[in-house]
């Protein structure tokens, strides 16, 4: 009886779902490859409504395998954005051959391009702006065409450490923006510490780049396992945050969990409506289940999956 009680208690004093963040939740988006959607019986059990499902194109995948995934994950009813990594495209050609079967397959009217974490372009393309400039994702009629935000820099592109010609990309996007029909956001990187990504936002604004900002956000995961990525992915300063942690005996075996930079921003976004970061992006690095489900039990009614 005493163990019965306990339990009670344990699970009535279980946190409430904090509103701010439930709000800042609306709208989430999440990422995965074929072979973790593979792992995913029904992500209807696991996602709201609506919720768009990128598509991450790594090198050697087939395009076979991303059409066969995004047409199972939009027949079950979500929106689905692939990945066009620029340095992985041939030429013209291909990229107008995998517009038209992400087309004609899943129905597939948007996308994140990018350049790509290939450091040999496999043909003609080294950028983004060069798949835009084909003018064949508004030829198709694509309804959203987002590309990459770097708040923390990307050395790729500034191997000097600056961050001038990612500046210069931005700008050239904005002005792209302007004149494509489709409508154009910003899908950040992952980063850890609230405070520089929100200096990063607002230093867009000032520079005239009003873009809509989807930050990238890593959901729960072991440190390891997230420190293992942040530095392959070439995270910044805000690695800092994990390497403090993993130096915390008492953190260190524990799993990371998005919560503190999420409420920050998130209660940085209520004070000031006008924000320029408008959606969370999930990167799942411990997984989709593990990311959906914590999402659920901190996102209240913006979290509730289809199935629930």
């Amino acid at each position: 009886m005493a163990l019965l009680n306990f339990k009670k208690r344990d699970a009535a004093e279980k946190a409430p779902v904090n509103p701010t963040v439930e709000a800042f939740l609306q709208g989430y988006s999440i990422e995965v490859m074929p072979r973790t959607a593979e792992k995913v019986e029904d992500f209807r059990a696991l996602l709201p409504e609506g919720t768009r499902v990128y598509i991450a194109h790594i090198e050697g995948t087939p395009i076979e395998d991303m059409v066969k995934t995004a047409k199972r994950i939009a027949a079950e009813g979500y929106p689905v954005m692939p990945h066009f990594p620029a340095r992985i495209i041939k030429d013209a050609a291909t990229l107008e051959n995998w517009i038209s079967m992400y087309q004609g397959e899943a129905g597939v009217d948007q996308a994140l391009l990018l350049a790509g974490g290939v450091a040999k372009p496999h043909g003609d393309f080294d950028s983004s702006m060069q798949l835009l400039e084909t003018g064949l994702f508004d030829k198709a009629g694509f309804k959203r065409l987002h590309v990459a935000g770097h708040p923390e820099g990307n050395k790729d592109i500034d191997p000097d450490g600056s961050t001038k010609n990612v500046d210069d990309a931005l700008r050239w996007k904005q002005k792209f923006s302007e004149t494509t029909d489709a409508e154009m956001a910003l899908a950040t990187q992952f980063a850890f510490d609230a405070k520089p990504i929100i200096a990063w936002a607002d230093g867009l604004k000032e520079a005239g780049i009003d873009l809509p900002i989807h930050i990238g956000i890593a959901g729960p995961a072991k440190l390891q396992t997230l420190i293992k990525f942040a530095i392959a992915c070439g995270v910044g300063p805000s690695l800092k945050v994990l390497q403090k942690r993993a130096m915390d005996v008492s953190k260190l075996l524990l799993p990371y969990e998005p919560t503190d930079v999420l409420t920050e921003l998130a209660n940085h976004k209520a004070a000031n409506p006008d924000f320029n970061i408008t959606n969370v992006h999930f990167f799942p690095l411990g997984g989709i289940k593990t990311n959906a489900n914590w999402a659920i039990e901190n996102g209240g009614a913006s979290a509730k999956p289809v199935n629930s």
